[in-house]
């Protein structure tokens, strides 16, 4: 099959699915990965999908990407990024931790600490943690999604602000290069907006992917975390912005 065909029903499947895996090019069009992350990368150059480790998407402002798709891109960048925040956890911390694939997985990361008191609105993060005898998880009232386990709404935000803890970990979809943090949910937002507002340190796991990232809903503004946790240096506008705010950045 000629390369520029090839490339067309590359991206014809990465419209129908949302995101498809390296592996999964190979199979259909039987060639080998390396002829296939040529074309993820020709085609990444032009804009017409987004690059991510293990395979490719597409970006949409009003609908995210398939939460099973999520749980497996840039997993690598996630592990590594939940390695490094959880050392900045002591034993015996209160914290909220909001939706997301990414925060699910530095979930699994603080079952090596002890005694935490967890608030969440993740139905899979409660269900990761409440492994742990000595943790107590609180699961945050309100309306559950479907596709993902997040619990959003009215009732969720206003049952956050019952709280102050001592760390909230957020999750976010895209990061604007003018420093907003932007998510598909206006009711999500408002609750991650609560968390920020109660905890004592705000943690934000972001993965380079996230960074250019368009997303409809404005959560608030990267200035707002006290730590910013990433695996690849972000853009300069975002590190100057960072830099001047005093957020301590961690590349991982």
């Amino acid at each position: 099959m000629a390369q520029r065909r090839r490339q067309e029903l590359i991206l014809e499947l990465i419209q129908e699915n949302g995101f498809v895996t390296t592996d999964q090019l190979v199979d259909q069009f039987q060639v080998t990965p390396q002829t296939i992350r040529r074309d993820l990368n020709e085609l990444a150059k032009h804009k017409k999908l987004r690059r991510h480790h293990g395979g490719a998407g597409i970006d949409s402002s009003t609908v995210n990407t398939a939460y099973q798709d999520r749980k497996i891109m840039d997993l690598e960048a996630k592990e590594r990024i939940a390695d490094a925040m959880v050392k900045l956890i002591p034993d015996n911390s209160s914290l909220f931790i909001n939706i997301g694939t990414t925060t699910e997985t530095i979930a699994k990361a603080l079952l090596g600490k002890s005694g935490l008191q967890v608030v969440t609105n993740n139905l899979h993060v409660a269900s990761i943690l409440s492994a742990k005898e000595d943790f107590h998880v609180i699961i945050a009232g309100g309306e559950v999604r479907s596709r993902d386990g997040g619990i959003v709404g009215e009732a969720t935000r206003d049952f956050i602000n019952q709280f102050k803890m001592d760390f909230g970990i957020i999750g976010i979809s895209g990061i604007h290069n003018d420093g907003s943090l932007l998510d598909f949910d206006y009711r999500e937002v408002r609750v991650a907006q609560a968390i920020i507002a109660n905890s004592g340190q705000t943690l934000l796991a972001a993965d380079h992917s996230k960074f250019g990232r368009n997303a409809m809903v404005r959560l608030g503004t990267i200035t707002q975390a006290d730590h910013v946790f990433t695996d690849e240096k972000p853009p300069e506008e975002i590190a100057k912005m960072l830099k001047e705010h005093s957020v301590t950045l961690h590349l991982v």
